[in-house]
């Protein structure tokens, strides 16, 4: 079996007595959809936290392509291929969508920050950010300040400019959130599309979307993973049902 691009090993945390992620062993492989579901309060962000480098583990390891990278700050996780993306859109606002994901593209080249100008008259940074604008179904938007975009627009874009920096490993925290439900499916198109070529880790509320993405399915309760398994196992598991599925109406 293919080595999974990433390998959680009993990584916990806690804040006094509070267990925010208990023991959690979880893998990603490589080209894979893998979700993370579970109710408010079960540890989902301090997860993906932990994982991007924002949060320093009490204990375990976190693996990723191969290296330990479990007390490596953010910056060297995401030069290294990880990138999180959603929760909270960050783009610039007051700047195209063009120009947002080319001053990525910029970046990924490992040049120092330029003013906007100077990245607007880059041709190989623009064809390149047309191009991932394309992919997301944007192109009708490259000119449109980023600011105006719709909620599920900015979304697209978001993952378009994590997109540019050529991750091997995308986590999605929550890219769902506050889009209705047209745009919600919308993402779900680009993210099925995306699907077999990047390894994504899903945190996500809409089941509907989970289900119709997701290879394997975790789900997290109290900070403890209490099942793993693909789309299907993880509907009939009684203990699921009840600890979550059933609560939230998604069966």
């Amino acid at each position: 079996m293919t080595e999974p691009i990433l390998r959680l090993q009993d990584v916990h945390k806690a804040y006094g007595a509070l267990k925010v992620t208990d023991h959690v062993n979880l893998d990603v492989r490589p080209g894979e959809i893998h979700a993370v579901i579970g109710p408010n309060g079960a540890g989902k962000t301090t997860l993906i936290g932990q994982i991007s480098g924002a949060l320093a583990v009490d204990g375990g390891t976190i693996t990723f392509d191969g290296q330990d990278v479990t007390a490596k700050p953010m910056h060297l996780r995401a030069r290294a291929g990880l990138s999180r993306s959603f929760q909270i859109t960050e783009i610039l606002p007051e700047f195209t969508a063009r120009e947002n994901v080319a001053l990525a593209l910029q970046a990924r080249q490992g040049h120092s920050f330029r003013f906007i100008r100077n990245v607007a008259r880059d041709r190989a940074l623009n064809e390149g950010a047309e191009r991932w604008l394309g992919e997301l179904g944007l192109a009708h938007r490259a000119d449109t300040p980023a600011g105006i975009l719709s909620h599920g627009e900015k979304r697209a874009l978001e993952l378009a400019i994590s997109l540019a920096t050529e991750p091997k490993l995308l986590l999605l925290d929550e890219p769902m959130a506050g889009t209705g439900r047209e745009e919600t499916d919308r993402l779900v198109e680009v993210l099925t599309g995306l699907k077999g070529r990047y390894a994504m880790l899903l945190v996500e509320h809409d089941m509907g979307a989970v289900f119709a993405l997701a290879d394997r399915i975790s789900v997290l309760v109290y900070g403890r993973i209490i099942a793993t398994g693909t789309p299907e196992e993880i509907r009939e598991s009684a203990e699921v049902r009840e600890a979550y599925l059933g609560e939230e109406g998604a069966a």
